[in-house]
C-alpha cells in the first residue's frame, strides 16, 4: 500500500510543478509580448521621425539624377 501511495504523491508533485512552470512561462510570454509591443511603437515613431527629416532633403535633391554626375562614366 505504501508504493502506489508514494507514486500518486510523486505524480500530485510533478502536476504541480508543471502547473508552476505554466505559469511562470506565461507570465515571461506577457512580458515579452508587452516589450515588443513597446519596440514596435518606438520603431513606428522613429520611422515616421524619419520620413518627416527625409522629406526637405528629398525636395532639395529633387533636380540630381542618377548616372549624370561629374564622376559617372568618366575617365
Amino acid at each position: 500500500m505504501f508504493w502506489p501511495m508514494a507514486q500518486v504523491v510523486l505524480a500530485f508533485c510533478g502536476v504541480a510543478v508543471l502547473g508552476v512552470l505554466a505559469v511562470r512561462v506565461g507570465v515571461e510570454v506577457r512580458r515579452f509580448s508587452r516589450a515588443v509591443g513597446d519596440s514596435a511603437e518606438r520603431i513606428s515613431r522613429a520611422a515616421d521621425e524619419l520620413e518627416r527629416s527625409a522629406g526637405p532633403l528629398a525636395a532639395r535633391g529633387g533636380g540630381v539624377r542618377r548616372g549624370h554626375g561629374p564622376h559617372d562614366g568618366e575617365q
